[in-house]
């Protein structure tokens, strides 16, 4: 089903680098912006995204833009920047990454909870606009299950995207763009790039991921479905812009989109072979990895070519 798959010894070569050498890797698919924190990762997001619109407006031409509801702490430094220098925003264009559904393929409620992205993206992002700089209402596109062909054919219409900012699931989704695991649908690499704009079942892991990391392991409070923009249109842009600040989480999922081939496995890589310009923003505790540290973290090192010397004494690294 899958064409390429990732080796164990390539994704430990990869999580063996030494974080100090990732920016500047020969190998490397795109371009990793390093920051000590947190806090600085995505302040430099939020001034890229200012300096994109003003560049624009000076040259009189479009801002468009797919954003998500979450990670959102970029969006301070953005719109302070758009209050504090009159940045004008009546031509930007946003289309929402995604959208929660219920069990049953519904809605929920537009409320700022994390059950509704439109909910949240009103709160902490269209709602602190002044009204004099603010995006028109008929120029952002929610991802509604009535109007899903709208937003890929507005997309296509427009010629395409300037920046896709997206955040960088466990395995590697982007918007709920997840590893088909349907062992009854046999689904392409060439098919997933052109994916549209769909319902989708959350799959399980990330389920998983999602309750442990949000709600203590309780799972009935995470989105079963979602409705998800396509890689057709994700892929369909100037830049891509990673934003993966949450530690050992993405520790592994850094270096596949860094290193890998495109794959569905993680479907992160995709961007690489069709996108012009690719930027991870990363803070260095998730860029860093155990693996770099000390090889003996593996589990199961018999199982890795090149960690035993010929005479079977372990070369930790």
């Amino acid at each position: 089903m899958q064409e390429y798959r990732i080796t164990t010894e390539e994704l430990v070569k990869w999580c063996q680098i030494p974080v100090e050498e990732l920016a500047s890797h020969p190998d490397s698919k795109l371009e990793l912006c390093l920051y000590d924190n947190k806090k600085d990762t995505f302040e430099a997001i939020g001034n890229d995204m200012a300096d994109e619109v003003a560049a624009n407006n000076a040259a009189m031409k479009p801002t468009k833009w797919v954003l998500c509801s979450g990670p959102n702490e970029q969006y301070n430094t953005f719109l302070r920047r758009v209050h504090e220098e009159h940045i004008s925003l009546k031509n930007v264009w946003i289309f929402q990454m995604d959208e929660a559904l219920d069990w049953q393929g519904r809605h929920n409620p537009v409320l700022p909870i994390p059950g509704s992205c439109e909910g949240r993206m009103n709160k902490i992002f269209f709602d602190k606009i002044d009204s004099e700089l603010t995006i028109p209402v008929e120029q952002r596109f929610f991802c509604h299950t009535d109007k899903m062909d709208l937003i890929d054919e507005t997309i296509d219409s427009m010629g395409g995207l300037d920046t896709v900012y997206a955040g960088v699931g466990y395995k590697g989704l982007v918007g709920n763009n997840e590893t088909p695991l349907n062992p009854y649908q046999r689904i392409t690499l060439e098919e997933y790039a052109n994916s549209k704009t769909r319902i989708v079942a959350v799959n399980p892991d990330t389920i998983i991921a999602y309750s442990e990391r949000s709600y203590g392991g309780m799972y009935d409070m995470c989105n079963p479905m979602m409705v998800t923009l396509g890689f057709k249109s994700l892929l369909n842009t100037k830049r891509a812009v990673y934003m993966m600040t949450t530690g050992s989480w993405k520790n592994t999922v850094l270096r596949v989109a860094m290193f890998s081939e495109p794959t569905l496995e993680y479907p992160v890589t995709l961007f690489p072979a069709y996108v012009p310009k690719v930027v991870c923003y990363a803070d260095k505790s998730t860029a860093d990895h155990p693996l770099a540290h000390d090889s003996r973290n593996i589990v199961n090192p018999y199982s890795v070519p090149g960690l035993f010397k010929d005479s079977g004494e372990w070369q930790p690294k």
